[in-house]
């Protein structure tokens, strides 16, 4: 049996995630847990996240969770959804904080002078709600995904690798900004699969299959 963990450090819509993945793959073991000892053991690993970034580094450390997080992002198939996905890479603006670094790159907020709708109009940030997602390279994660599907998003910053070829897949608000990546084993996405409906499933149910 395959076992999941989805890491709780307080911060990620850790229940909607782990029902996400017993509803595509009844067959695995799907642990919510803060143990580090759960995450080493697992198969996969799932890091949810919502919230301020500086909030969740915080308590990703103060419950002895960024080794277990940074030994599963070496070794272990991994994904990271929205603050899961930011956390990867280096220097935040949210907070003036710094990420686990284990990507290259940065996490700024949406430039205002940048959010403009194609008529004109204002963009809001947050940016809220369903939008495209451009895939970038083929990934056993797409599979069965169209290019240009939408997904489902709640953020006011985005990452900005420092490596192109770490980019996954795209989307357009008032910029185009990175909305996926992945190196190795690892996938990570801004957007939320557990609340995209079909396609978001089905994201999820790529990677319960992925054997990188």
């Amino acid at each position: 049996m395959t076992t999941v963990a989805v890491v709780d450090y307080g911060m990620g819509n850790l229940r909607s995630v782990a029902k996400a993945i017993e509803h595509v793959a009844p067959d695995s073991r799907v642990l919510v847990t803060s143990s580090a000892a759960d995450i080493a053991r697992a198969d996969r690993v799932v890091v949810p996240g919502q919230g301020a970034m500086p909030d969740c580094m915080r308590e990703l450390e103060a419950r002895g969770l960024t080794a277990a997080v940074l030994r599963a992002a070496e070794s272990q198939p991994f994904l990271g959804i929205c603050v899961g996905l930011q956390m990867l890479f280096g220097h935040a603006e949210e907070g003036d904080v710094m990420g686990l670094s284990v990507l290259p790159g940065k996490v700024p907020h949406f430039p205002r002078e940048a959010m403009n709708a194609p008529d004109g109009s204002r963009l809001k940030v947050p940016h809220m709600g369903w939008n495209e997602v451009l895939q970038a390279m083929p990934h056993p994660l797409w599979a069965g995904i169209e290019d240009g599907a939408r997904f489902y998003f709640v953020h006011s910053y985005y990452v900005e690798p420092a490596a192109s070829d770490l980019i996954a897949g795209s989307t357009n608000y008032g910029i185009l900004f990175t909305s996926a990546i992945a190196r190795d084993n690892i996938f990570a996405v801004q957007f939320h699969p557990e609340k995209s409906a079909r396609d978001g499933l089905a994201l999820l149910a790529n990677f319960m299959r992925w054997n990188p």
